[in-house]
């Protein structure tokens, strides 16, 4: 395991099972969003799709809380049908948005249209009443440095990643992606009041040795524009 230096303010829990990470990740994740209810009338929690947070997801269901005032989205969407194998909707709604959790209000970031560009207006609409700035953002990384779906090679990125950037969403097109996707931009997900990093695997740590390596170099890997303070990492093997 490479000892990384984590840049100042950068926490991180390392475990032994990827079942004993998502527990913790599962705690920290449900006390501020306890914390948060008795402060807002809402709180909203942002997750990253794939095969990582399935354990987290599980957990996070059984939390007692006020469900049915918590807002649950996914950080990004590959622009595929529910139901389709690729579809991170459906993995939400089949593993996070059960028991305790089932209450809570899902807002969609895949909406009708051929494309995401053409679903675009669609998914602005449905997030129209999520409070900003984000509660609780828990992404993933991928082995070439994305993160949500800002993709190094993607054409749209210097736009997604622009921190004037007054938009919430964007339409990626990344040739290296066989579907097309909708991501968060940025500033919405930079800007969320509690960040985690959910990580799996010795790749895993691997890439973010190469990314805190050359911090500067954010277009080449999007992740080290949250390698910041505030920034919690769940590892596991």
């Amino acid at each position: 395991m490479p000892e990384i230096e984590f840049p100042e303010g950068v926490q991180s829990c390392f475990g032994e099972t990827p079942e004993e990470v998502a527990v913790a990740l599962a705690d920290s994740v449900s006390r501020f969003l306890a914390q948060r209810l008795a402060e807002a009338p809402r709180a909203s929690l942002v997750v990253s799709g794939g095969s990582t947070p399935l354990p987290l997801f599980r957990a996070l269901s059984e939390k007692p809380m006020d469900w049915s005032r918590v807002d649950v989205l996914l950080a990004d969407e590959r622009w595929v049908p529910e139901g389709d194998p690729a579809s991170n909707t459906t993995l939400v709604k089949e593993h996070l948005l059960q028991n305790q959790a089932a209450g809570a209000r899902f807002l969609s970031l895949k909406q009708p249209g051929e494309t995401p560009e053409e679903g675009l207006e669609a998914v602005k609409r449905e997030l129209r009443e999520l409070a900003l700035p984000i509660d609780v953002l828990i992404l993933g990384m991928g082995n070439d440095g994305h993160t949500a779906s800002l993709f190094p090679d993607a054409p749209e990125l210097p736009r997604a990643m622009d921190a004037s950037n007054p938009e919430i969403v964007a339409a990626m097109t990344p040739p290296s992606q066989a579907q097309r996707r909708i991501t968060l931009t940025y500033p919405v997900l930079a800007e969320a009041r509690f960040t985690a990093l959910h990580l799996k695997g010795a790749d895993k740590l691997e890439t973010l040795e190469r990314a805190v390596s050359k911090p500067d170099e954010v277009m080449v890997m999007p992740i080290r524009g949250f390698l910041k303070p505030g920034l919690q990492i769940f590892w596991s093997p």
